[in-house]
């Protein structure tokens, strides 16, 4: 068993916010901080919405949903999120100069003992473990969204990560119920995101480039037996960390298509407020987006025939 156990999350934002209430749900004692105190708020109400979901599909009975409830507190100062904490997830935006700047600014305020990890889904631990002050102590921790059902984390060190740290924090993940998968080598994307992006970016290419609509890119998906499709994916994901990851790796190859692939979500979406499952507008509303409905996936009647040669008959040529 690990000594992790009184852990602090930075960000509430949608992987945050879930990495904290499962956490505690599962025994943890939690402090999540945020620089906002909006965002704080809005993940009080969220949490609300695990609750209810961990009632409906993980069985969770009012007392451990209350013993979840006390085990959670919430903080705006970075100070006292850092007092007596074992292990620190941060789950920042995905911009390198903000993740390296709350490292630096934690270096002084952690206890000796404290491990950190990043729950980055792209970048590299190397990229920052000197500014963590412990690089010894420091290791990526990639959880994926829909932490109830997806209960996969990888772990991935560093050149410098001590086998105590990359031990501890394994048997972390196992405690809170995850399935550890070992990234065996640094890698940009690590396993999950070395094909998760690709498919999303290429999904949201025929989005972007009106080849298809969002919902029939799902089906496509879908009709081999997938909850959602890559759009809804997009949706559970969060517009934010979108934009964020095609930005940037769109900038650093030089990639046009995927830097378009951004810019079409955030002027569609993240600049109109909409953030996707963590707002309940994206691609879909929720909750029940009509990817559930019974019949998204369904053969169609002969009466949609015009309406479907009315989409081919559109003008081809640009």
């Amino acid at each position: 068993m690990s000594d992790l156990h009184r852990i602090a999350v930075l960000g509430a934002g949608v992987l945050g916010g879930q990495i904290a209430w499962h956490s505690a749900f599962k025994g943890k004692d939690v402090v999540v901080h945020d620089i906002s105190a909006d965002a704080i708020e809005r993940l009080k109400a969220q949490h609300e919405v695990y609750a209810a979901i961990y009632a409906g599909e993980l069985g969770a009975s009012e007392e451990d949903l209350a013993a979840t409830r006390s085990r959670l507190t919430y903080s705006t100062e970075l100070t006292s999120a850092a007092v007596d904490v074992d292990l620190v997830v941060e789950a920042v935006p995905e911009i390198p100069e903000v993740k390296t700047d709350v490292y630096k600014r934690l270096a002084d305020l952690l206890p000796e003992h404290t491990l950190v990890v990043t729950n980055s889904s792209t970048f590299l631990p190397r990229d920052f473990a000197d500014a963590t002050g412990r690089p010894d102590k420091f290791c990526a921790l990639h959880f994926a969204n829909l932490i109830w059902l997806m209960n996969v984390v990888e772990v991935m060190g560093h050149a410098g990560t001590s086998v105590e740290t990359l031990t501890a924090v394994t048997e972390f993940a196992i405690e809170i119920g995850m399935v550890p998968i070992p990234v065996r080598k640094e890698q940009n994307g690590y396993i999950l995101n070395s094909w998760l992006v690709p498919l999303l970016n290429a999904a949201q290419t025929l989005v972007t480039n009106e080849v298809a609509t969002p919902a029939d890119v799902d089906r496509t998906f879908m009709l081999n037996g997938a909850r959602f499709g890559p759009m809804g994916m997009l949706d559970v994901i969060g517009m934010k960390t979108a934009v964020d990851v095609l930005a940037y790796w769109g900038d650093q190859a030089n990639d046009a298509q995927m830097l378009s692939n951004a810019a079409y979500i955030k002027e569609r979406f993240l600049d109109q407020g909409h953030l996707g499952l963590a707002t309940g507008s994206g691609y879909y509303s929720y909750p029940n987006p009509s990817y559930e409905r019974e019949d998204f996936l369904s053969v169609p009647e002969l009466e949609a025939v015009p309406s479907i040669v009315s989409l081919l008959s559109a003008d081809r040529t640009s």
